[in-house]
């Protein structure tokens, strides 16, 4: 008797989902309460604006860029440029940048304001005849 009792017809729907997001397809009143929430969660804060002084530093920034690529343009001419020399020595501000050309390279020292030296080796170039 207790088989017949559970053995009652069953009943099934079809399921259908349906997204939550607006975005997706999902009820567009939803969009008010989803981006309050996320507004809630979010702890983003914005940088500040840029001001004077940052725009001033930027522009200071860009001319020692300059100044320090002409800088490099002069050595390498010095090194390598028509009237090439065997050794020489640049000065541009508190900065000093040395060269001698050597049987190995060519030998950089660059010496800060500071008095910090560094020293650079530039492989000579070898070219041989292809036979």
């Amino acid at each position: 008797m207790a088989a017949v009792g559970f053995a009652s017809p069953a009943a099934a729907q079809e399921l259908v989902y349906e997204p939550v997001n607006p975005s997706f397809g999902g009820n567009p009143f939803n969009s008010s309460h989803l981006l309050a929430i996320a507004n809630a969660q979010n702890d983003y804060e914005r940088p500040s604006t840029a001001s004077s002084s940052d725009d001033l530093d930027r522009f200071i920034r860009s001319l020692q860029g300059r100044l320090l690529s002409s800088l490099s343009s002069q050595v390498a001419n010095a090194i390598f440029g028509e009237d090439a020399q065997d050794e020489g020595r640049i000065v541009f501000g508190d900065q000093v940048v040395e060269f001698v050309r050597t049987l190995d390279g060519i030998q950089l020292t660059v010496i800060d304001g500071d008095g910090t030296r560094t020293e650079i080796l530039v492989p000579t170039l070898i070219t041989q005849p292809i036979e």
